[in-house]
């Protein structure tokens, strides 16, 4: 399995031999160190542990000392599959123009909203003496409905964003292994800047 972290750039445009633009992000990936393999025999699962965004030693905390990077990851390894070794650097030379990819991010954060922006309620209508409800839930339930209680999963006003959000079948358009960049079809979650996790098949 083809794994990948790095960091959400801009969006842009890209033209295909055709001709048509395709909406796309850039990626700035890798590179990533294993900082650790882990094995069927000793651990009870096959993965390897990266390490990205390498940062001064001197502000690594001391439960990871000798690692000194910002983000950690585990990627599962495929039974069968070459193993990697410690200390080994993965860039993003591994993936081609045209491989399929799954890329999972943090969500924008959009604070406190109401129940029309966070679950596309369409409001009151607009006439008929309503005054100031355009844009209320409407009845949460109460004496005749779950016993006189709010049910759960009643859609409700709420904090938006900032949720783990995976978008699949996107489509990698562009190498370029000088630089570390990834150019992904669409558009991925986050703002720029998101640590963004990249798997490919």
């Amino acid at each position: 399995m083809k794994f990948m972290l790095g960091t959400k750039g801009r969006m842009t445009q890209i033209f295909d031999e055709d001709g048509s633009a395709h909406a796309a992000t850039v990626v700035m990936a890798g590179p990533l160190t294993v900082t650790q393999v882990k094995e069927n025999e000793k651990d009870g699962y096959s993965a390897a542990q990266v390490g990205f965004d390498a940062m001064k030693g001197s502000r690594v905390k001391k439960p990871q000392a000798g690692k000194p990077f910002r983000y950690f990851r585990e990627f599962p390894l495929e039974a069968g599959s070459s193993q990697l070794a410690a200390s080994s650097s993965i860039d993003a030379s591994i993936f081609a123009p045209g491989d399929i990819v799954a890329v999972s991010a943090i969500s924008k954060g959009k604070g406190f909203q109401g129940v029309v922006k966070h679950h596309g309620f369409h409001g009151g209508p607009r006439s008929h003496g309503q005054k100031n409800k355009e844009r209320a839930p409407g009845s949460i339930g109460g004496g005749g409905r779950a016993g006189g209680r709010v049910i759960k999963g009643m859609r409700m006003a709420g904090r938006m964003g900032g949720d783990r959000v995976t978008v699949k079948n996107l489509k990698v358009l562009q190498v370029d292994q000088s630089s570390n960049t990834l150019v992904i079809s669409g558009a991925i979650p986050g703002r720029p800047g998101t640590l963004v996790e990249i798997r490919g098949r």
